[in-house]
């Protein structure tokens, strides 16, 4: 059995990640069918938040970071997108139906106030989405006046 050189392994992990970079993630933004209504509720402070702490992974309207374009990364980072759009798109609010869309406005302040959102791997890079607890608040006071 043949020894692997560091040099071998090197030369094999660079060539891995090359090839890697033709398996493509799906980065889309899909159109939105109407303007995010719900964004247009929100006090100025929750808008805020809204955009520095969930629009990323939470609407069609993705900022697609320069990693998003690196794999392995950019497997992660499309995976993650499009997995908060399931589970909350606010660019397809107005598709939700009245009780729906009570039960995503719950799930996010409960989720905002046991700092389970913005996900953790988001705060890794995105320093300036960490919420304070004034952000916290202002956004389950902004959903208690919705519900």
């Amino acid at each position: 059995m043949a020894r692997l050189t560091p040099k071998t392994a090197s030369l094999a992990a660079v060539r891995l990640l090359v090839c890697i970079q033709f398996v493509p993630a799906t980065r889309d933004n899909p159109p939105t069918p109407v303007p995010d209504r719900v964004y247009a509720t929100a006090p100025a402070d929750v808008r805020t938040v809204l955009d520095d702490s969930c629009k990323n992974c939470h609407s069609n309207q993705t900022a697609w970071p320069w990693y998003s374009y690196v794999a392995p990364f950019s497997w992660i980072v499309a995976h993650d997108v499009h997995k908060g759009r399931r589970k909350l798109n606010f660019s397809e609010w107005d598709t939700y139906s009245p009780k729906k869309r009570e039960e995503k406005m719950e799930a996010i302040c409960d989720q905002v106030v046991n700092g389970d959102m913005p996900d953790g791997k988001y705060l890794l890079i995105h320093r300036n989405a960490r919420l304070t607890q004034e952000e916290r608040e202002a956004v389950c006071t902004w959903v208690e006046s919705l519900c």
